[in-house]
């Protein structure tokens, strides 16, 4: 039986993870580059990012309370948008928390050296002994962690009241002016580097298998910890700036420590020192305790090795995921400048937090099982101001952040396509939701093509050779019953072609036994179907040409022949090529019947076959009038699609219910799942008494492997005027639908 993590993480614990996360780098650190870019218009700055960072936390509290698994951002996306999204957020997302604790460490370090007479060289050793502790620490178990969590920031926290209390009383107001000494591009670009202090708000989601009572805890923890912390960052922003020159905190590695010298003294400062810290400490405390989980989550879903996925038999935790993250955030802490990594990890945040509004989305609108206790408000408004809002800060991050962004990007398709493609077959919501939309826009026009039928339906029977009233009657029957519904008429009408040489005038007044043959036989044919039918013979030089001319002089709305493109023998090789002329140039829709050696004997199943995209509303239309003339019934399939999800079936059971809806009569639909059920499809088809296909589907291999195996008459369609339509809606059908 497979482990899994104890739940033994309440309320608090989760508030003290997620404020502990935010208040470290992002107030003690970054407030003096932000002054720098955007001068006291800072303060603006913090509480515009807080506000961006809202929809992203909103709607990662809503898939935390559905999905409370290990994972956080990976699973989510993985979920939504699918495991190749799914390992880019992954590994992006570990790295950029492995970044930001390692900054968060080494920028505590000034603040050490406040209080100790030491040299800056131990600054790295100092680091590395204090991520060292960390690991240790969570890898004895989340219980230990939540603990050593609420009591950081409880100390934490007490010192940053007292400075903002101590402070506003000291504040000065010319310090304040002019706000937007940098104008709005400063302040946007102010805002995009103050955006990574807020990551954690969401970090408590990569703990949500941990915590008791999920549905509540975690949307109170999320959305509460981000309204105290936005508020915290607005009123400590706004001391500095009011008590101190704002060119004193540009300069200093210690901008906190300058404010509280100015206000509350030496013991201010100590107890600021103290609080920078302890919070710098949480931080990178915090980003070890998330990020190990998503190998971890990872592993569990094949796009990394199982030894990730490891739980230790005596503490509970992933032991293997948070050595490597401790062996990763040691080597960045010795090696790497961890400033500008900062920065890049800022920007990759904001991808990760667009995807994670889009993947709410792919949730709430595809059919996966996704029942969320906590709903995110204002959907789906929220979710759209959060990718909007998150690309327009991108353009105010600068050249390198971007590039790096797409290097982490780049890596993390690079990993899937190597180890995590072959081992996991599965897709997102948002596919699922891509092909629910696709299903709704192929029935919507399906309904339109059915309802937009005219009256006085006009179907023109185009023959080009002399035939039995046996191989003609298919072709008036077809005609007949497309013709009928809407009151229509049908015209029979045989195309003579005669050499150059001859003169139309001399051969139209010539009446051979074959056109009085073809007269009588059509009479006869009249009698047999309740629908007005009219015919002759015109006589030309050039089939082809004479039977567009004819099908627009008449104003015809169908055009039906014979389907001369797989003819063999000197026919073929004359008329197989004239079928795609007319049907790039007729004026009307196409029909392409090819009866068979046997021919149309009934018309009581109706087989409808696609490839893998939607069913071609013309074909849908043509379908149901022919079944309907017959009483008979319409059987959906397909040809290229297999092994499709319990999911994908879904979907595909509701598009075909949407179209059984429009029909007139009764459809039943095979769905190829597996390779058993391919075989029922296939027959179905060959107890079917006619099969309609699309004129561009005719030569899918497929649609021809499926077509020899029924043996069964033939009718493709063309609709005019859709070819290039029908080209990018067949493309999209085949990669989404």
């Amino acid at each position: 039986m497979p482990k899994g993590l104890e739940r033994d993480l309440g309320l608090y614990a989760v508030l003290a993870i997620s404020i502990g996360a935010m208040v470290g780098s992002g107030i003690f650190i970054l407030p003096a580059l932000a002054v720098d870019i955007a001068g006291p218009a800072v303060i603006l700055a913090y509480v515009v990012a807080g506000v961006l960072v809202l929809p992203a936390a909103v709607s990662k509290a809503e898939m935390a309370t559905a999905m409370p698994e290990a994972g956080g951002t990976y699973l989510y996306i993985e979920r939504g948008m699918g495991p190749l999204l799914g390992t880019v957020a992954g590994i992006g997302t570990w790295f950029a928390l492995s970044f930001k604790g390692a900054l968060a460490l080494v920028g505590g370090v000034p603040y050490i050296l406040l209080l100790f007479d030491v040299p800056p060289s131990v600054t790295t050793p100092v680091a590395l002994g204090l991520a060292a502790l960390l690991v240790v620490v969570n890898l004895l178990g989340a219980k230990q962690t939540g603990r050593l969590q609420v009591a950081i920031v409880i100390v934490m926290l007490a010192a940053l009241v007292w400075f903002v209390i101590g402070g506003v009383p000291a504040t000065r107001q010319p310090n304040y002016a002019p706000f937007f000494r940098g104008g709005v591009g400063g302040l946007l670009e102010a805002t995009g580097l103050v955006f990574v202090s807020y990551a954690g708000v969401t970090k408590v989601a990569s703990v949500a298998e941990e915590v008791s009572d999920p549905d509540r805890n975690i949307p109170i923890g999320i959305l509460g910890s981000l309204g105290f912390t936005t508020v915290l960052y607005a009123l400590i922003v706004a001391v500095m700036v009011g008590v101190t020159d704002p060119g004193s905190i540009a300069q200093s590695a210690t901008p906190m420590a300058v404010a509280a010298e100015a206000t509350l003294g030496t013991a201010g400062v100590a107890a600021i020192v103290l609080a920078a810290i302890l919070a710098l400490v949480s931080t990178a405390n915090a980003g070890i305790l998330s990020s190990s989980r998503y190998p971890f989550a990872m592993a569990r879903d094949d796009l990394v090795p199982d030894l990730m996925a490891t739980i230790h038999e005596r503490f509970g935790t992933p032991s293997n995921s948070i050595t490597l993250t401790g062996a990763v955030l040691l080597v960045l802490i010795a090696f790497v400048p961890l400033l500008e990594i900062a920065k890049l990890a800022s920007a990759f945040q904001i991808l990760v937090f667009v995807l994670i509004n889009v993947a709410l989305v792919a949730f709430r609108e595809g059919s996966a099982e996704y029942e969320p206790s906590f709903t995110a408000p204002l959907y789906p408004w929220i979710q759209v101001f959060g990718v909007v809002s998150g690309l327009v800060l991108l353009t105010q991050m600068g050249t390198v952040p971007l590039v790096g962004a797409v290097v982490l990007t780049v890596a993390g398709v690079g990993w899937f396509l190597a180890y995590g493609r072959n081992r996991v077959d599965r897709e997102g919501a948002a596919v699922d939701a891509v092909r629910r939309q696709v299903g709704r826009n192929a029935v919507g026009r399906t309904r339109e093509t059915v309802d937009a039928r005219p009256g006085d339906y006009r179907v023109l029977v185009a023959l080009d050779h002399e035939v039995s009233k046996a191989e003609e009657r298919p072709f008036v029957r077809v005609a007949a019953a497309l013709a009928r519904p809407h009151d229509g008429e049908v015209v029979v009408t045989r195309f003579q072609q005669v050499p150059d040489q001859v003169s139309l005038t001399y051969a139209s007044e010539t009446e051979s036994p074959a056109d009085v043959k073809f007269e009588t036989q059509t009479d006869e044919l009249d009698a047999e179907f309740d629908v007005p039918i009219s015919s002759g013979t015109i006589v030309c030089h050039d089939v082809r040409h004479a039977v567009v001319n004819y099908a627009d002089h008449e104003n015809v709305d169908m055009l039906l022949m014979e389907d001369t493109s797989s003819a063999s023998g000197l026919r073929g090789r004359l008329f197989g090529s004239d079928v795609e002329w007319v049907l790039r140039h007729a004026p009307c829709d196409v029909g392409l019947l090819n009866a068979g050696a046997e021919g149309l004997r009934d018309l009581d199943v109706v087989g409808v076959l696609s490839d893998e995209g939607p069913y071609d509303p013309e074909k849908i239309a043509i379908a149901d009038a022919i079944a309907a003339a017959a009483g008979g019934s319409i059987t959906l399939a397909y040809a290229g699609r297999s092994g499709a999800s319990g999911i994908e079936e879904r979907t595909l059971q509701d598009y075909h219910a949407e179209v059984a809806a429009i029909c007139s009569v009764p459809v039943s639909s095979c769905i190829p799942i597996t390779d058993a059920r391919k075989h029922e499809a296939r027959a179905e088809l060959s107890a079917t008494d006619l099969i309609v296909v699309s004129a561009s589907e005719r030569t899918n291999d497929a649609i021809a492997a499926y077509l020899e195996d029924a043996e069964r008459p033939v009718l493709v369609v063309h609709q005019q005027g859709t070819e290039l339509r029908g080209r990018l809606a067949r493309a999209l059908g085949r990669r989404f639908f």
